[in-house]
């Protein structure tokens, strides 16, 4: 049996609207399971995540 390696979290942070942003800008928003402005969501720390932060990163940030 194999065991899980322990993965990191990330906190994001919706913080900016995107409204004047690209349909796939507003995928990927919704992508990471942002509903609304101001929501925090815990993922964790893979390439294809941080991919995704890294694509709307002036729309949201990292919280500690």
């Amino acid at each position: 049996m194999a065991t899980k390696s322990k993965l990191g979290k990330l906190k994001i942070k919706w913080v900016v609207s995107d409204i004047a942003c690209t349909r796939d800008m507003r995928q990927t928003v919704r992508g990471l399971g942002l509903r609304e402005l101001h929501q925090v969501v815990e993922r964790e720390d893979t390439p294809a995540i941080r991919g995704m932060v890294h694509k709307i990163r002036h729309l949201v940030e990292v919280i500690p």
